[in-house]
């Protein structure tokens, strides 16, 4: 019996055509891929349903948020749910779906890198792909998943890595957590843990500031004057920071603002390791918290949906140290 899934449509390329004479790229009056029920109906009792029209680059916590709302309505209802998003912010709203969405059914976000009417499009296929490892029963228990290029990802770990290329979704350092073949969705990997957060609301500002060699201190004095909830720095190395920065993030941090280390490599993960001055080991000596290998992005979504929870600071290192 064919299991029921309901596809969300949130906009992106894969809701969008090309123009054949300019070349352009633009939404549509009407999904692409809705007429095409036929291929979904092979797999699976579809229905679909769109919450909103956007290019990825418009979308916001706020819109994360209400999605987040419409799965956890319509899950009684269905066994899986795919999202078709945009893919430039799609690793940003599949972490924070996987974040606050408490459910063992499979949540699959997918995308497309060329649009439907596109030379070599890839948006029905990952369509396709996304309906069948929503319906495969070993699919479950895993999280949000992103399914792109015949791979399954974690919201976790996923990053888009090329501006074009339709192999774009990458997991560095830990690889994709299973593949998608003709006949068989094969899992090679497993979740050891899965952390969740109940929020209703997301109001708090976080910024995210990528360290450079150079690097003076106006962006940290306009961080301190614009007093946001949380900042998120990705550093350098293992962790590591100018000298010079060091008076402005005490100072920031006695504004009660608490701060959160990334690398800005996309591979390791920060460590208190150099003991010179803006060295890792001095950072973590003055109360900054080191992320257990999110990326940026991911932190700064991860801090927002914690600060909503009015987490002091040793629970912030708790959840950003420790957790898998």
């Amino acid at each position: 019996m064919k299991k029921k899934i309901l596809i969300i449509h949130t906009g992106g390329t894969i809701s969008m055509v090309e123009n054949k004479t300019t070349g352009e790229v633009t939404t549509a009056t009407k999904h692409p891929l809705s007429e095409l029920t036929y291929y979904f109906n092979q797999y699976a009792d579809v229905e679909e349903m769109t919450e909103f029209s956007l290019p990825s680059p418009h979308i916001e916590p706020r819109h994360m948020l209400q999605l987040a709302k419409r799965i956890k309505e319509e899950l009684p209802s269905y066994e899986g749910i795919v999202v078709t998003h945009g893919t430039d912010t799609l690793e940003e709203t599949a972490f924070f779906l996987d974040l606050i969405v408490h459910t063992d059914k499979p949540i699959i976000i997918t995308g497309a890198m060329r649009s439907s009417n596109e030379i070599g499009s890839d948006a029905l296929y990952n369509l396709i792909s996304s309906i069948r490892v929503a319906s495969d029963g070993n699919s479950s228990k895993k999280g949000v998943l992103v399914v792109m290029n015949d791979e399954v990802h974690t919201a976790r770990n996923v990053t888009k890595t090329s501006t074009s290329n339709i192999a774009t979704f990458q997991s560095p350092q830990y690889g994709p957590l299973g593949i998608i073949t003709k006949d068989s969705i094969i899992f090679h990997h497993t979740i050891t843990s899965r952390y969740c957060y109940d929020v209703d609301a997301i109001n708090q500002r976080v910024y995210l500031l990528k360290t450079y060699a150079g690097m003076d201190n106006g962006l940290l004095e306009a961080v301190l004057a614009a007093k946001p909830d949380g900042l998120v720095i990705e550093a350098l190395g293992q962790g590591n920071l100018p000298k010079e920065s060091v008076p402005y993030l005490a100072k920031i941090m006695d504004s009660q603002i608490p701060i959160v280390l990334v690398s800005r490599c996309f591979q390791g993960i920060v460590q208190p390791t150099y003991g010179y001055e803006g060295g890792g080991r001095k950072l973590k000596e003055m109360g900054i918290i080191f992320s257990n290998g999110l990326t940026g992005p991911k932190a700064r979504i991860k801090l927002q949906i914690a600060l909503e929870q009015k987490m002091d600071l040793p629970k912030l290192k708790d959840i950003f140290e420790k957790e898998n």
